[in-house]
């Protein structure tokens, strides 16, 4: 490892914030002569770890790195969504208002919850969610006063589907208004007027606008749960969202992790919206430009690092020079020290100098090593994870997408040296719970856009890993 890394990984040792990287040079890897030996401390603090002060570039980080879904689920597109959904904006407006919280809040709410159709519903079974800002029967009838007359309206919806399989419209629409009259949740303005008195309530519960938002999916009890566990009932969503870590806060953890439907990150995808309705506003062609982006790969790979913007190596000379001038580390076989074992199969494609097919950018080696570490101090198993693949070139990539079906054609991240996959098989489920845990908190640091391949999780680290490894001139 060069005398710059070394120092940087110090550097990071010096000013994080549980798990640190330690690297000392050394030929530990003797079919990579040269590569670094690293070593883990459990013992030292976690470079990534909450620091107060930094809540709004953590709250930005999280809406980013959570983004990518809101793209890819809008009905028609992010465009055509906020297009409808801006329909409904004096309506968001004066709901907004009831509530004391801030418009464009509610309006990605909107966003997010129904893509602007009044009429969507979550299930068949009507007792579900419902409406514009998907408000469930319980909640709409017993806390916010709404009229839902569920079987009535289930008897409506299924007259509606008939008129128009049947090309009755006028009936259709005659249905529809006598729906709305039964159940307020399918009348826009009565679901929002209802999701402003539940903000309303909320808020006289929490006091923050944030937390009243993350109680429209967790739910008033659940939240109050999960603050008192905490300890800090005035705290900001992203204080206790990133501060809630195994080592600090482990019952209020432990609570968030029961979450199975999202709740957690509930406001970070509402933020993206936010962001989203801003851009469709004033700035459509940077809008479409991301949107392009998330549409090319099945996560936000390409957000991160966009194909006109990024090296790529053509071929075995642009790797071997890379390597030459320190863009890329050579990935090291070190499953004790790493908690990550190098597939012996890596590069198996190349003709000669598998070793060029077995690195990563430095910033990429960083965060790799912090997984393995941070894998193994939440699950306590000593068995590492396994790396199958890291850095191609094109050339290599071509060869592999005619042996394998799964692999791209296109622009692959792994020419980039920015992304590496680590196999789908584990030593334990708490093993399976911990790595899963460290690539939400990761992607919610926008630090990694992550997908979930049959045999392996494809990983795609952000140039902003860099913080893990400075580099120094």
């Amino acid at each position: 490892m060069r005398t710059w890394l070394l120092a940087a990984l110090v550097f990071v040792l010096a000013t994080g914030g549980g798990l640190a990287l330690l690297a000392a040079t050394g030929p530990k890897d003797r079919s990579l002569p040269g590569v670094p030996q690293v070593t883990v401390d459990k013992d030292e603090p976690d470079p990534l770890a909450f620091e107060p002060g930094s809540e709004e570039d953590l709250a930005a980080r999280a809406a980013a790195g959570h983004s990518h879904i809101v793209y890819a689920l809008s009905p028609g597109g992010v465009s055509a969504t906020a297009r409808r959904v801006a329909r409904y904006r004096d309506q968001i407006e004066k709901a907004a208002a009831g509530a004391g919280v801030d418009p464009d809040l509610v309006e990605a709410m909107v966003f997010l919850e129904s893509a602007g159709r009044p009429e969507v519903a979550a299930s068949a079974d009507l007792e579900g969610a419902v409406g514009l800002s998907q408000i469930l029967a319980g909640t709409a009838s017993e806390l916010l006063g709404m009229r839902v007359d569920v079987r009535e309206s289930e008897r409506l919806t299924r007259k509606i589907r008939r008129a128009e399989r049947r090309g009755q419209s006028a009936r259709s629409e005659r249905l529809r208004a006598r729906r709305r009259r039964v159940d307020e949740r399918f009348d826009p303005a009565k679901s929002l007027e209802g999701t402003g008195r539940y903000l309303r309530t909320a808020m006289e519960s929490f006091r923050r606008e944030d937390l009243a938002v993350v109680s429209y999916h967790m739910g008033i009890g659940n939240l109050g749960d999960v603050l008192a566990a905490y300890g800090d009932p005035g705290a900001s969503w992203t204080r206790v969202y990133f501060d809630a870590t195994p080592d600090r806060h482990p019952r209020t953890f432990a609570l968030l992790s029961e979450f199975s439907d999202d709740s957690a990150t509930y406001l970070w995808r509402v933020r993206a919206s936010q962001e989203i309705m801003r851009l469709w506003r004033d700035d459509p062609a940077e809008l479409a430009r991301l949107d392009a982006l998330h549409a090319a790969k099945a996560s936000g790979e390409e957000v991160l690092h966009p194909r006109v913007q990024t090296t790529v190596y053509g071929g075995p000379d642009d790797l071997a020079a890379a390597y030459d001038e320190g863009e890329l580390e050579r990935f090291p076989n070190d499953p004790r020290g790493l908690g990550l074992r190098r597939d012996p199969d890596m590069g198996e494609l190349a003709r000669k100098d598998r070793w060029l097919y077995r690195g990563l950018r430095p910033e990429a080696f960083a965060l790799a090593v912090y997984i393995g570490a941070n894998v193994r101090e939440l699950s306590g198993s000593r068995r590492p994870l396994i790396v199958t693949s890291t850095v191609r070139d094109e050339r290599y990539q071509r060869r592999l997408a005619r042996r394998n079906s799964e692999a791209t054609r296109a622009y692959s991240l792994h020419t980039t040296g920015f992304a590496f996959d680590v196999r789908r098989s584990y030593a334990s489920k708490r093993q399976a719970v911990a790595f899963q845990t460290t690539l939400d908190r990761l992607q919610s640091l926008n630090l990694i856009s992550w997908v979930r391949e049959p045999g392996a999780i494809h990983i795609t680290v952000s140039s902003d890993a860099r913080r893990l490894l400075p580099l120094l001139d």
